[in-house]
């Protein structure tokens, strides 16, 4: 581990496991930038790199997780986004986007798939699976 206290960033190397509230994530490196405020901004490299969060029921949808992968993360503590960058999917419940970017918002538990900026016309894939049906109340 490297930090530097005047820039306010730490570097970590080799095998590097954080845990956050529900979320985990692994990386070969991970850099660590935390502004005046106490928020923080990482960006997570490795081959891949792997996170995993809970995420709260919401109105039928039960709990459940977030999965995904990339060669490069980028956390963003104070705004609630994550950013993968390269060879990126995510999966949630059963359904799967992949692309070679991929920005989830945690507020909204949204995300944006594209095919990245060096690959215009590029492909996105998604696996989306049926829904349940509401039961019938009879």
């Amino acid at each position: 581990m490297v930090a530097d206290d005047v820039r306010r960033t730490s570097t970590f190397e080799g095998g590097v496991t954080v845990s956050k509230g529900t979320m985990s994530l692994t990386a070969d490196r991970l850099i660590v930038r935390q502004d005046a405020q106490g928020n923080y901004k990482a960006t997570a490299t490795g081959a891949p790199v792997k996170f995993r969060q809970r995420t709260d029921a919401k109105g039928e949808r039960p709990a459940g997780w977030v999965d995904g992968e990339a060669m490069r993360i980028e956390l963003d503590d104070r705004d609630q986004k994550i950013e993968l960058f390269e060879k990126a999917r995510v999966t949630r419940d059963l359904d799967e986007v992949r692309g070679d970017y991929i920005f989830l918002d945690q507020r909204s538990e949204t995300f944006t798939v594209s095919s990245g900026k060096e690959q215009p016309g590029g492909r996105v894939r998604a696996v989306i699976q049926p829904k349940a049906a509401p039961a019938d109340p009879k």
